[in-house]
Formats: structure tokens, sequence, C-alpha cells
């Protein structure tokens, strides 16, 4: 096997990317490297990495762009904050192209400079607080998020601890070791209060952000994944947020939920316009599979789906249901 073709199978096993010790290790000379980064075949990304065969690549992953970074600070270079977040798939943050990393100081100095894209910290991780994510190190789940609500503001950083929870990254017994861990720090009040609002039954930051919404409006949800039944105890739907006094249900999925072939089979969780084999229906919120109405016969009536006005941007559904009608 020649020294590119092992090349390119290192750069397969890590999103497109090698480092010079990786080609030198693969049988390829300091002046083989540069020959292809003349040539485009190879595309330098930061110091000492390259993407391979970038002539034919279709583009640069967010991934393979911190894998680079991360390799260029060298050994005790580490993903943390929403780099880290981001590597372990914690949502709640804003898009960026900045790359967080935990540099020691004497490594960080001079490479600012070279890497306008990668934010340097010199954070006090402990190796037991650092894990790999697909051989690039990041901080752990825990010492993630604990990070992060010290500098975020209160939606995301309830979005991170909610999606961390939800994804089982962290438990809700984790989460009382936090405190601790904070006491003294900057933002450590505030901090406390987000871990007392965190729920790990939001499935995405959307839900998270209307959840805070209706709590601050002085509307809080009473239920959240709230299943929907017609009479016979069938299952149509499951609301995100619930009101069982009023029978007010809120959806909020957005267009990655909605628009998918998966959301309109039947044998999907009702999360779009409750669809059915049957078709669309009204019914009673509340309902559960140990307190169905059992009387022969009865079945929902069709009706139109509710509306409301959604908040800009965030494809939030608000829509009142009431007790299905019998035929």
């Amino acid at each position: 096997m020649d020294a590119l073709t092992l090349a390119r199978r290192v750069a397969a096993m890590q999103d497109g990317i090698v480092t010079l010790a990786d080609a030198r290790g693969a049988g390829l000379t300091v002046h083989e490297v540069q020959r292809l980064c003349r040539t485009g075949r190879w595309r330098p990304l930061a110091r000492g990495s390259y993407l391979v065969d970038a002539d034919v690549s279709g583009g640069i992953s967010s991934r393979a762009r911190i894998r680079a970074a991360v390799a260029s600070f060298g050994p005790g270079a580490v993903a943390v904050l929403a780099t880290a977040a981001e590597l372990q798939g914690i949502a709640g943050l804003g898009s960026t192209d900045q790359i967080h990393l935990s540099v020691p100081g004497a490594v960080a100095r001079p490479a600012r400079a070279a890497h306008p894209e990668v934010v340097v910290h010199q954070l006090d991780v402990t190796p037991e607080q650092v894990v790999a994510v697909r051989g690039i190190p990041v901080t752990t789940p825990m010492r993630t998020i604990t990070d992060l609500i010290l500098r975020e503001q209160r939606y995301p950083a309830i979005c991170v601890l909610d999606s961390a929870l939800n994804r089982g990254l962290v438990t809700a017994d984790d989460l009382l070791a936090v405190p601790r861990l904070i006491r003294g720090r900057r933002g450590a009040v505030a901090a406390r209060g987000y871990l007392a609002e965190a729920d790990a039954r939001a499935q995405s930051p959307l839900e998270t952000r209307t959840r805070l919404r209706c709590v601050d409006g002085r509307v809080p949800p009473d239920a959240l994944q709230l299943e929907v039944r017609d009479d016979d105890g069938y299952l149509l739907g499951i609301g995100d947020l619930g009101w069982r006094a009023p029978r007010v249900i809120a959806e909020a999925d957005g267009c990655e939920a909605h628009d998918t072939p998966e959301a309109a089979s039947p044998t999907a969780t009702g999360r779009t316009a409750w669809s059915t084999p049957g078709g669309r229906y009204s019914a009673s919120p509340g309902r559960t599979p140990s307190d169905p109405t059992t009387s022969p016969g009865r079945s929902a009536k069709p009706s139109p789906p509710p509306t409301a006005p959604a908040i800009p941007g965030d494809h939030e559904v608000i829509a009142p249901t009431r007790r299905a009608e019998r035929q």
C-alpha cells in the first residue's frame, strides 16, 4: 500500500483530517505534503492539520474544523464550552464559527494570532474531566454544562440543561452536585436558579423556550408531553405542553419535526397536526391508557385542525382542544 493511500485511510477515520505526524507516519515526507497542498489536493486547515482530497471534498464539516484546531494546539488542548457541547450533541446555544479550546499558557500565547477563529481559554480542567468524542478531547458533559450555565443567560442556560438531561448525558442526581462545584464562582447565584427550572422532558430548545415564555407570562403549563386520546382511548397525539383545567395544549417542534415523512406516519406519536389512521381529530387532553372510554362504537368526529398565530421564527402552535363529539 502506497503512502498516499495509507494517509487517506487515516483521514477517513478522522473526518477527512490528517496531521503532519499522521502523514509522516504513513510514509509521506514534509516536501510531499507541501506539494499536495500547492496542487490543491490537500488543504491546510490549521497549523500542521490538513484536509485530505480537498479538491473533491464536498465541504468542511464543523467537526473537521474542530479536530484540526485541537490537533494544531498540541496534546494539552481540550474542546470546552459551546464547542464541547456541539461535539456531545447538547443543544440550546446559537450557531457560531468560533472554536473554544482550553490550552496551557505556554502554548496559548503564540498561537492566538495564527488561529483567529479559535477562542483560547485557560480553564483548570483535570484529567478526570476530559473524555474523547471520536478521538477529540472534550470536557465531560457534567463539566461542560457547569461551565456554560455560569456564562450563559437564562434561556440558553436552561436549554443546555434540558438537552443534556433529555439525552441522558447527565441525570437529575448529577445536577445535585453542581451547586457545590460552582460555589464562589462568578454567575453562581443565577446558575443555581437555572438548575431549579431544568426539565428532562423537554425534547428541544424550542420546547424549553416556549415553556419559559409561558412561565414568565404567568401561565406556566401543568404538564409536559401530554397524551391526547379520543373517547376510545386511542392515542391521537402528544402535546409538548398542556394546561389541563382550560383544556389547552401547545406544540413547539419546528419544521424539522413536522416536515418529515416519519412525522406524518400513522405509527408516529401524533406530532404532526394530530394525524391518525382515521384522519384529523379534536380530542380531550389528559386521557391515559388506564382510563379510556370503553363504550363500543364510539369514535372521534373529524374536525379541522385548530389554528393560532405563531411566534415568528419559532414555529410554535398553541391550540385549544375540546371533548371529542360522538358520531
